[in-house]
């Protein structure tokens, strides 16, 4: 290939875009021709004008762990990771297959309790767990959907193995930033982008509204935002823009009369729906924590007697918990009769003896997690620290076993990144979004690629110094 591509090696492990040195994919092969094309000035240029373009479009998160919780720009990379439409297939009957099977266990364990009572997975895991909601046992949701939009993340392994790392059933984020990514992708290469015959991201928005405003059609549909401090605001402003519908904090809304009502300049209006992205902890003083100036006094009775519908619904994170994670192939086997398309990563829960009795013999070769964390915090990755750190998490396994899970390192798969004028290798994970109303749940052709900026990182999320791709599923491989 072209001298822009001479120094590209990505080691022993499997590469998005290229099956051998020199070599592209076939179904890459036309924008790495592309690039090769390009100078290193042409190819500056264009991520100049991507990254003003953020800029200008306000395409932000916010990190906590910093002291001054300022918004940054979502870094963005324009070389897109590209997916064969063939194994897409493959990829969207497996989390199709995944999100029944959830949506079928999050039914079952706040009702008839039938994969308890055959012992496939054991009663503690669930009512243990800090995501299970008592307040909704007994309830059932329109269409007996519960995880209304799930993000399901997605790896592959050295040996070219995609696995599910984890599952997203509470208030996934990041579905914003392939829209966004996707605009800012088809500016960057017009013409390469037309030729391809990518599948098109842009029905998200349709689609997430017909599937929020059909759940009750009593009064429009709402997005309810915790507001301008949350990390995700921008994503909540923009799905609302798109959607067509309101955004609304707390304040906005009011029960009166078994109704959730919202304050407009024109008196009170019912609302139908509402795709809330604030935890079930602080959607309803009243019920959940009392100390909460987010959410809506009330509201949780009005959703048990369906005078509207909440999306995603309370209760779902007890099917995201990482202790209930291991159990889900045999949630698909349970519900659905089915071997599961795509695999878990094998995993140990150290409130089991024997896992932990090998999770600590082994800690220098494992990554731990806890059970109810997210955004990458609280990783530690065994290969990567030292004897302190190491003695550490040993401790705190010891201390609270129930909390943590492990599993093997997965040496996740590279995508060439432009980093400092040089197109490098860097890791990569996907995040598909699926959204489901009670029949065939539709996946977002392609997906979050998130791209673990700094060199030898596994961490690939925004608030530990990630950024992102545009993802193409493209139809053929010419």
């Amino acid at each position: 290939m072209d001298r822009v591509w001479e120094s590209y090696d990505w080691g022993a492990g499997y590469d998005e875009l290229f099956e051998a040195p020199g070599t592209p994919r076939a179904h890459a092969r036309a924008l790495i021709e592309a690039l090769s094309r390009m100078d290193t000035a042409d190819i500056e240029e264009r991520k100049r004008r991507a990254e003003l373009a953020m800029l200008n479009l306000g395409i932000t998160f916010t990190v906590y762990s910093e002291s001054s919780g300022v918004e940054r720009i979502f870094p963005f990379d324009l070389v897109p990771r590209i997916i064969d439409g063939e194994e897409w297939t493959r990829v969207e009957q497996g989390l199709k297959q995944r999100v029944l099977a959830l949506n079928h266990f999050i039914q079952d364990v706040y009702n008839e309790r039938k994969i308890i009572d055959a012992g496939v997975i054991p009663a503690d895991v669930v009512y243990n767990s800090p995501n299970y909601e008592q307040a909704v046992a007994g309830f059932t949701p329109p269409n007996a959907a519960w995880a209304h939009i799930s993000g399901i993340d997605l790896v592959r392994d050295a040996d070219g193995t995609l696995y599910v790392l984890e599952d997203n059933a509470r208030t996934p984020s990041g579905v914003s930033y392939v829209l966004q990514n996707r605009i800012l992708s088809t500016r960057t290469f017009p013409s390469l982008f037309a030729e391809a015959e990518v599948q098109r991201v842009s029905d998200y928005p349709r689609v997430l509204h017909d599937a929020v405003r059909t759940l009750n059609e009593s009064g429009p549909a709402v997005v309810l935002t915790p507001g301008i401090y949350n990390s995700a605001y921008f994503e909540h402003t923009y799905l609302a823009k798109q959607m067509g519908v309101q955004l609304v904090e707390g304040r906005d809304l009011a029960v009166r009369g078994g109704r959730v009502l919202m304050k407009t300049t024109r008196g009170m209006i019912p609302v139908g729906s509402v795709y809330r992205r604030i935890d079930d902890d602080f959607l309803d003083p009243e019920t959940f924590r009392e100390d909460s100036m987010l959410g809506v006094p009330g509201i949780f009775q009005v959703y048990r007697s369906g005078g509207v519908a909440l999306v995603n619904a309370i209760g779902t994170g007890v099917a995201d918990d990482k202790s209930v994670y291991p159990y889900v192939p045999a949630m698909i086997r349970f519900y659905l009769g089915e071997e599961a398309i795509i695999p878990n990563v094998p995993t140990y829960r150290t409130a089991e003896t024997k896992a932990r009795e090998y999770v600590l013999a082994h800690l220098r070769d494992l990554v731990v997690k806890p059970t109810n964390a997210s955004g990458g915090y609280g990783v530690v990755i065994g290969p990567q620290c030292d004897e302190q750190e190491l003695a550490t998490t040993a401790a705190q396994i010891r201390e609270n076993p129930d909390g943590f899970v492990a599993q093997p390192l997965i040496r996740l798969s590279t995508c060439p990144t432009l980093i400092d004028g040089k197109f490098v290798p860097r890791r990569v994970d996907l995040r598909p979004f699926i959204v489901f109303n009670g029949g065939e749940p539709w996946v977002l052709p392609g997906g979050l690629t998130r791209v673990a900026l700094k060199e030898g990182s596994f961490i690939v999320n925004s608030s530990q110094g990630g950024g992102s791709k545009d993802t193409w599923v493209v139809n053929g491989t010419s």
